[in-house]
């Protein structure tokens, strides 16, 4: 397995966390370590990790909500490592995108093969995948997920960070409805407030540059009463 792989364990209890921490880096991974669901999302953000191992019951962002926010962004193989044994924990967790469920306690041996066996099949998927990265769409806008860039009529859009996250959550997730409040705990990290107006804000600055501001939306549509969701239609 290639040194190369990163590995973010999300788990608030210390001991559990470090014996993780110190095996998987004995095998040859690179580990990092949160110790609260919402450290866990920021550190997802500022780097690229190949697998990330979650808890259930965190403080500030449990793993569900933390399971649900990293499979909007990434197809990056989730493993829950959670106490919690009962069936109804595990469907809720597997329901929301995770790739497996390990049940503490646990052997090293255990978890280093099914963290191998993942990261095997990521592999070949990302292989298989990455020129698949550039999505071109009707009317000009071409959205490079890799490298994080947007074009339209081969012009690269100066857009801000909020307004990208944004525009690739919708665009990652097309024609589901993201409620308002949804898109700003996902995009800002915090909790959405009664009257917050900053994503209808980034909303419209963010059509305007696309130039879709038409009566028919052409890449982001309103949902009257719900949110937004991406309409694009992808070019073969």
């Amino acid at each position: 397995m290639s040194e190369k792989n990163k590995i973010l364990i999300v788990e608030d209890d210390y001991e559990i966390a470090r014996i993780m921490r110190d095996h998987l880096d004995r095998e040859g991974f690179k580990v990092t370590w949160a110790s609260t669901g919402v450290e866990g999302w920021e550190d997802f953000k500022a780097d690229n990790y190949s697998l990330v191992l979650v808890d259930l019951m965190m403080p500030e962002m449990d793993g569900f909500t933390l399971c649900e926010n990293l499979r909007l962004e990434s197809d990056v193989p989730i493993l829950i490592v959670s106490a919690r044994n009962e069936d109804e924990s595990k469907i809720r967790g597997l329901g929301l995108g995770a790739d497996d469920y390990l049940t503490k306690p646990f052997s090293l041996k255990e978890l280093t093969a099914r963290v191998r066996s993942h990261l095997r099949r990521y592999e070949r998927y990302t292989k298989k995948h990455y020129n698949e990265q550039v999505f071109h769409y009707k009317y000009g806008l071409a959205i490079d997920f890799l490298n994080e860039a947007v074009f339209l009529d081969e012009e690269l859009l100066s857009l801000t960070a909020k307004e990208r996250e944004i525009l690739f959550l919708l665009a990652k997730n097309p024609f589901i409805t993201f409620e308002k409040a949804k898109i700003y705990e996902h995009v800002w990290q915090l909790i959405n407030v009664d009257g917050n107006n900053t994503v209808t804000v980034h909303i419209k600055s963010l059509r305007a540059k696309l130039r879709d501001t038409g009566k028919q939306a052409k890449f982001i549509q309103t949902v009257w009463g719900v949110g937004y969701r991406f309409i694009g239609d992808q070019l073969e």
